[in-house]
């Protein structure tokens, strides 16, 4: 086992949102986090990424706790939320610069995971002029800068085309492949198909859920939740 979230605990003031949310995450290993809209998963992932402070728990990697060494996590978590934080009047090679030094760019761009997500096709476009698609592409590409063993995501294919989904999909899938680990909140039945186990954030904690394809069932468990 390489990654543990044991009893993560968010409040904000008097509304208790995480009650003490545990599982675990195997190296090379996608999992998805399923809840009703409302239930906690992008809390979750903030907390984890370090963006939220947490009143409790712990996320284990190799034995560290992330959350009470910065650079640890830094070194080994990587974060794109639902928006994609990016400098609008800069071009995606501008963008990519502030993130990373420039023989790392290079080599990236040329054989590495930049060159997977495909970002080369529109390096000098203004993201003000990128597609959907693209900046989401841009922003999974700079957020991996330090060759991270751990993305965050949170429902990185809302909104996209077909096309845009499956290209970042086959980026998940090689990301997994090398021996990296997804964590993702998502909606899309896709995201789950490609998932190797669920979890289902209800009531502040979470609890495995098998998806089998039944879409119907799911949507019952979630009106549940």
């Amino acid at each position: 086992m390489t990654g543990e979230i044991r009893d993560i605990q968010k409040s904000y003031g008097k509304t208790t949102v995480l009650r003490g949310v545990t599982f675990s995450a195997e190296r090379g290993e996608a999992v998805a986090l399923v809840g009703a809209n409302g239930s906690g998963k992008s809390t979750l992932l903030r907390v984890l990424a370090g963006v939220l402070s947490s009143q409790g728990g712990e996320f284990l990697w190799d034995g560290v706790d992330l959350l009470r060494s910065r650079p640890a996590l830094g070194r080994t978590v990587a974060y794109v939320p639902q928006g994609t934080p990016l400098l609008e009047e800069l071009s995606a090679l501008d963008n990519l610069r502030l993130w990373y030094e420039r023989d790392a760019l290079a080599a990236s761009l040329d054989g590495g995971m930049l060159r997977e997500l495909g970002v080369q096709d529109f390096l000098k476009k203004p993201v003000s002029r990128l597609s959907g698609g693209m900046r989401k592409r841009l922003s999974i590409g700079c957020a991996i800068s330090r060759d991270p063993q751990v993305l965050l995501l949170d429902e990185p294919t809302a909104a996209l085309d077909l096309a845009a989904r499956e290209r970042l999909l086959d980026y998940f899938a090689a990301y997994c492949a090398r021996g990296g680990t997804i964590l993702l909140a998502t909606h899309d039945l896709r995201e789950l198909a490609f998932c190797a186990r669920c979890c289902l954030l209800s009531g502040g904690v979470v609890s495995p859920y098998e998806y089998d394809g039944d879409a119907r069932r799911l949507a019952q468990a979630l009106e549940r939740s």
